[in-house]
């Protein structure tokens, strides 16, 4: 017997794929045009950062520079001071990451591990801090600080940083803590192990993808922080590398091509701390969010 095949009709309508991935064309669209937009002041910067002042009053700041010029960054690093501005951020950044973190993983296991009555009020307290506008509490605290001998030093800033950091570390860490199983905590407590135990040996661990989304947030948002600073220091000693960046200036005129090399300059331990966390970034943000 043969086969007896239909006959196709050439001119029948074939499903119209392409309508299917408008949604998905339109996204990456929009995605594009949000990096383009994002991305154009840091191009600018970059670009400032080889050109001379005349360059730059002559071209604009979005043209190529003419020449691959490093004299700014040498000027910037020579005689914008910005080796002592860097270390008062890294003195600044390092310890109030570090406090606001251990304070915040601290509440963070006591809210989701061990509540007891009123701990839910008090944990919407402690978490309201994150709406607290800090502009409403700049003369009560330059008043305490200038009082007790600490103005000009960095020392407020590393305890507002840290007061202020709390918050955000409490939540996000009780949101974790409540989705690892308390099987494991119970375990570890009929082995013998007592609650600081449970938390270094046990919980601590399973948490360094929490652990590294604040690490990273606190450090960025610390590192880049101008109120405080500009506040709580007056001698340039004392400055960190973001005010030192707002008063770096020319002798006659404000020196774009200096300021946009140092700007470059104050963002590279950002860009490490965030290359060296990437992977565990993007997990950290979403597990604990959810329940079940």
């Amino acid at each position: 017997m043969t086969e007896v095949t239909r006959p196709t009709n050439a001119n029948a309508p074939r499903p119209r794929r392409v309508f299917r991935r408008w949604p998905e064309l339109l996204f990456y669209t929009l995605l594009t045009v949000i990096v383009v937009l994002y991305s154009a002041p840091g191009v600018g910067v970059i670009l400032t950062s080889f050109k001379t002042t005349e360059e730059i009053g002559r071209l604009g700041l979005w043209s190529l520079p003419e020449a691959l010029r490093v004299a700014n960054f040498t000027e910037a690093w020579t005689g914008g001071n910005v080796a002592q501005y860097a270390i008062n951020s890294f003195l600044v950044t390092i310890p109030a990451t570090i406090f606001s973190i251990a304070l915040g993983v601290l509440t963070g296991y006591v809210f989701a591990k061990l509540p007891f009555r009123g701990s839910e009020a008090l944990f919407v307290f402690v978490v309201a801090g994150m709406f607290y506008p800090p502009q409403i509490v700049l003369i009560p605290l330059f008043r305490l600080f200038n009082a007790v001998g600490l103005y000009d030093t960095l020392w407020p800033m590393i305890i507002v940083h840290t007061a202020f950091g709390i918050p955000i570390c409490t939540l996000v860490m009780r949101n974790f803590f409540s989705a690892v199983p308390n099987a494991m905590r119970e375990a570890a407590i009929i082995d013998g192990s007592n609650e600081w135990q449970v938390l270094t040996r046990i919980m601590l661990p399973v948490s360094l993808p929490a652990l590294a989304v604040l690490a990273t947030l606190q450090f960025t948002w610390i590192w880049n922080d101008f109120l405080w600073p500009i506040i709580f220091t007056q001698s340039d000693n004392m400055r960190t590398i973001m005010v030192g960046l707002a008063s770096l200036k020319g002798q006659y005129s404000v020196a774009y091509g200096v300021q946009g090399a140092m700007s470059i300059m104050a963002s590279i331990p950002t860009l490490i701390v965030f290359i060296f966390f990437q992977r565990y970034f993007i997990r950290g943000l979403t597990l604990g969010s959810v329940k079940g």
